[in-house]
């Protein structure tokens, strides 16, 4: 398999890691769009949301519970927005479902 963020959790790429555990890792964006913006990625390969199967769900929940905490260190009370592409339409540019935090300006809508 040929996937850039499995080799980034594989640490066969280097990367700016912020948090890491035996689910996800969080890595600084290499091309930010806010001041603050990091992805969160399942150390599971998972397409996207259109692959999530039952036994995945586990990984949702413990991302979904991991932003707020992340947010946090970041200093984001103001307000942040987590973005998740899927598929070509959406964005998505890694096959590896992913999140994306960003915060520390004003978000736009529509987003573009």
């Amino acid at each position: 398999m040929d996937c850039l963020f499995c080799s980034i959790i594989n640490k066969e790429i280097p990367s700016d890691i912020i948090y890491e555990d035996e689910f996800v890792i969080a890595i600084n964006d290499i091309n930010p769009q806010a001041p603050v913006h990091f992805l969160i990625i399942p150390k599971k390969h998972i397409k996207s949301l259109n692959q999530l199967e039952d036994s995945d769900l586990r990984f949702i929940t413990h991302i979904a519970k991991l932003i707020p905490k992340l947010a946090k260190e970041f200093d984001l009370n103001e307000g942040y927005r987590v973005v998740n592409n899927c598929g070509d339409l959406g964005g998505q540019t890694v096959d590896h479902i992913h999140f994306h935090v960003l915060g520390k300006r004003q978000m736009l809508w529509p987003p573009g």
